[in-house]
């Protein structure tokens, strides 16, 4: 009997953690004949990629830069809230020609938030899928003003007019900042490319950095290092990733299972 099939789907993508996460759920869940893989696709081969991939076996997959927009585009069945971010994250191939679409960084964003949301006020980096997720998020769980920062400032106010918030041509104090960009997946620091310093993270009463490398990125170290409560990258793949494995599977995430297999990647990677 062939296995079924799922992955996840980026350009690039080798850095993705997802198929530890979820091969080691699907283990501990008894799905001895699934199995999760990398799917590098450029853009240009996208929206030729996802409907070919049903008929090779799989039954959904996880959407990460720079598709998420792509992906929601594609979806004959988008939930509201993927709908009302504009970007899914978690597509289900339901039936022969229905895909299925989703957005489970929205809730696992704010499932993760060390501060309250109601009433907080938030600076989010970016203005990508991941930064849409954020900011409807946030909005939704109460945050009083959300700002949004980003390289191309047209983009900011563009994602601003569609879902809420604030363009701001650079940063101002907040009780969250959520870095939202690409910047730090390097391993390089990131004050060079966003509108902060390191010192001026303590006009911040949290940081949340979607990004996450093996020894972690150099925002969320400089954040820990002044005291203030952090999320990475990481914190937030388990999350959505629990999230999508239950849309995928129909079954409870394991989540210790998912959080033993980052830990024995972070492991292995401190051992090279």
């Amino acid at each position: 009997m062939a296995a079924t099939r799922l992955g996840v789907l980026g350009w690039p993508v080798a850095h993705s953690r997802s198929p530890a996460i979820q091969n080691a759920a699907l283990a501990a869940a008894g799905l001895s004949d699934w199995r999760y893989q990398l799917l590098p696709v450029a853009p240009e081969l996208f929206d030729e990629v996802v409907p070919a991939l049903p008929d090779a076996g799989f039954a959904g997959a996880n959407v990460t830069i720079p598709h998420k927009g792509a992906a929601l585009a594609l979806a004959t069945g988008p939930t509201p809230r993927a709908r009302a971010i504009g970007a899914a994250n978690t597509l289900v191939f339901t039936a022969p020609g229905e895909i299925a679409a989703d957005n489970t960084d929205a809730p696992a964003l704010v499932a993760a938030l060390p501060v309250a949301a109601t009433g907080a006020t938030a600076l989010v980096l970016g203005a990508g899928g991941s930064a849409r997720a954020a900011v409807w998020a946030l909005l939704d769980a109460g945050v009083e003003q959300v700002t949004v920062w980003n390289r191309t400032p047209e983009r900011a106010a563009a994602l601003c007019s569609e879902l809420g918030g604030t363009p701001a041509a650079g940063a101002r104090p907040a009780d969250i900042l959520v870095n939202c960009t690409s910047v730090g997946l390097d391993g390089g620091s990131p004050f060079d490319r966003l509108p902060i310093a390191a010192g001026d993270l303590t006009s911040f009463g949290c940081v949340v950095d979607l990004v996450y490398t093996p020894a972690g990125t150099v925002l969320a170290h400089e954040a820990r290092a002044r005291g203030l409560p952090t999320v990475d990258g990481l914190e937030l793949l388990i999350g959505q990733g629990a999230l999508s494995f239950e849309l995928f599977t129909g079954r409870p995430a394991p989540v210790a299972a998912m959080r033993a297999a980052v830990a024995g990647e972070l492991a292995a990677a401190d051992g090279r």
